[in-house]
């Protein structure tokens, strides 16, 4: 169904979103606050420097949506593969298939266009709230929005182990769904920047859309 593609780019990015403001978003006006900086940016490094990272994520919302894939970041390069989508930006360009529709659509990487619904999520970072509890081997670490808008997100939690802090799942609750995203098969480094280049020979049949230079 075609309204599970915004929940598709929802699922593969919200980890992303949650990780990137983590480090700087925090106040550090108590030993409390401290700790969960410092904790923090040891995530942060581990998903999101300059080694690179790569994980799988499956998503069941009952009678509503059920997806799986994977998906590898290093720096501003992403790429991610599902049954339906694929994407490849290699810091530059984003290449964004539908492959039921067997479209290509080309874009800057740093063009909102390319997820139109994903830019209705973006947040300043001052208007969450950070928290973190430890249940047993894992750390349950939650950014909560101050003001949130009644379709948007209005809570974001990742499971993540203490030994290593490697992600688990991932919780998310918007309006009137709550869902947890299962996360396996997650390794830090060893990611190769021919992971984000675009195989063009692979979609020759496929019709090609160019945005890039259009945005403001």
């Amino acid at each position: 169904m075609e309204h599970t593609k915004p929940m598709n780019r929802l699922i593969a990015y919200i980890f992303i979103s949650l990780m990137c403001i983590m480090p700087h978003a925090v106040d550090a006006k108590n030993d409390q606050s401290v700790r969960a900086k410092q904790l923090f940016e040891k995530i942060y490094n581990n998903v999101f420097g300059p080694q690179g990272s790569t994980l799988s994520y499956k998503v069941n919302i009952i009678g509503l949506y059920k997806t799986e894939g994977t998906i590898v970041y290093k720096g501003k390069k992403l790429h991610y593969r599902e049954k339906r989508y694929m994407a490849w930006e290699d810091g530059v360009t984003a290449y964004m298939v539908d492959k039921k529709k067997q479209e290509v659509n080309i874009y800057d990487y740093d063009d909102d266009r390319k997820d139109a619904y994903l830019s209705k999520f973006k947040y300043d970072v001052n208007n969450f709230d950070f928290s973190y509890t430890t249940e047993g081997d894992y750390y349950l670490v939650t950014a909560k929005v101050k003001n949130a808008s009644f379709f948007g997100i209005k809570w974001v939690m990742a499971k993540v182990r203490r030994s290593d802090l490697s992600p688990v799942s991932m919780t998310i609750k918007l309006a009137f769904i709550r869902t947890t995203v299962e996360i396996s098969n997650f390794r830090s480094g060893k990611i190769s920047d021919n992971t984000f280049r675009f195989p063009k020979d692979q979609f020759k049949t496929y019709k090609f859309t160019d945005y890039r230079g259009t945005h403001k």
